[in-house]
């Protein structure tokens, strides 16, 4: 099989699956070195972007995806009937960075971060598949940790959770706007 080959196949592949697919996946379908897989899916990627096409391969941690472009949004949007979804109130907006900066996070210290409960905030974050449980602490109570999922990178265009803006530099850009 040529790479040419090899690259439709991902393609397709990436295309009728909709969601991230790994690279331990696409090895099973393909049955090729992993390593190639990933040689050639980061060449589709620079393809893809230097021929300005309409879709995008997106790496979410060791998964890629094939959706659209941010700058397609406008169009793409009068395609789709009007969400009567409501966005994340500001407390769940505050939930959401307060778990993703301190992940893994436990609810009691989340609480003791924004002074205020937060149950339902987490459970509207839950509802919205951004965030998970990850597990129990070994201590008294065995609390819930929480975290946040592949979806939340994805929703938010990152590869991995590192990519998020340094809490010093988002302080620094508040400081200088008012």
């Amino acid at each position: 099989m040529d790479k040419t080959q090899v690259k439709g196949i991902i393609e397709g592949v990436l295309y009728i699956w909709g969601e991230p697919l790994s690279i331990d996946s696409l090895h099973k379908i393909l049955e090729i070195n992993k390593k190639d897989i990933k040689c050639i899916i980061e060449e589709m990627i620079d393809e893809f972007d230097y021929n300005r096409r309409g879709l995008q391969i997106i790496k979410i941690k060791n998964s890629y995806q094939l959706a659209t472009r941010p700058i397609h949004y406008d169009y793409i949007k009068k395609l789709m009937p009007e969400k009567t979804n409501k966005g994340l109130s500001n407390a769940a907006l505050e939930t959401l960075s307060i778990i993703s900066y301190k992940q893994p996070i436990t609810r009691v210290e989340i609480e003791n971060i924004r002074g205020v409960k937060c149950d339902k905030s987490i459970s509207t974050l839950i509802d919205k598949g951004l965030v998970e449980e990850k597990g129990r602490l070994d201590r008294t109570g065995k609390p819930i940790i929480y975290g946040t999922t592949d979806n939340f990178l994805r929703h938010f265009g990152l590869k991995d959770i590192s990519e998020l803006p340094k809490l010093k530099d988002v302080i620094l850009e508040e400081n200088n706007t008012f």
